[in-house]
């Protein structure tokens, strides 16, 4: 009885790459963002990737594919799984700061996907400020990068967009149905099926 009232997500693909034209020699953490009704049950909640350089084509990007792979076990869906990537690289006077914040949910559909995630990176409220931390190398910068997938203190944050990380996911859902929930796309959770097919064709 008790298998029966919970369902799995199985979660596995790879942060792929990113696209930030001013900056290069970036990497990347990852963090799992989750309801209490969620538990992992395998793989990690967060990583950290090496250090990439960006390509010497025109599309200029920062590769990584740096691989994902989670299971998670729930009850309902409130508080659905969400990723959060944060990236890092070295200013002028090699200081460590931050290039980008970016949150995304977990595909709520089996199936493979690809996401682009804009990112951003908060700002300074003033222009004293933003000379100040300029010139001492302290950027703004969050303290725990999961706020970001929090609604709370969000709307007081003054943030800059800046580049974009693309990321493949492949999804695999598991008694999902048995509780009652439809996670097919609309596209295909009717099939048409043709008048003729079973039968048999005869020439006159």
């Amino acid at each position: 009885m008790a298998s029966s009232s919970v369902f799995l997500v199985m979660v596995s693909g790879q942060i792929e790459s990113a696209e930030f034209p001013e900056f290069d020699e970036i990497y990347l953490r990852y963090n799992l963002h989750y309801g209490q009704d969620w538990l992992v049950t395998s793989g990690l909640e967060e990583g950290i990737s090496q250090v990439a350089k960006k390509s010497q084509d025109d599309r200029q990007q920062i590769v990584w594919n740096f691989p994902i792979d989670v299971t998670f076990k729930s009850t309902n869906p409130h508080g659905w799984p969400q990723l959060v990537v944060h990236c890092y690289g070295s200013d002028f006077w090699g200081t460590e700061v931050s290039r980008g914040y970016g949150v995304c949910h977990i595909p709520i559909t089996p199936g493979k996907h690809k996401l682009k995630i804009p990112m951003f990176v908060p700002e300074s409220s003033s222009l004293l400020q933003k000379f100040t931390s300029w010139f001492l190398s302290r950027r703004p910068e969050y303290v725990d990068a999961r706020v970001i997938a929090r609604g709370e203190g969000r709307e007081v944050t003054r943030v800059r967009s800046q580049g974009f990380v693309n990321i493949s996911f492949n999804v695999i859902m598991k008694d999902m149905k048995k509780l009652g929930y439809d996670v097919l796309p609309s596209d295909v959770s009717t099939v048409n099926v043709p008048e003729n097919v079973g039968t048999t064709a005869t020439e006159a």
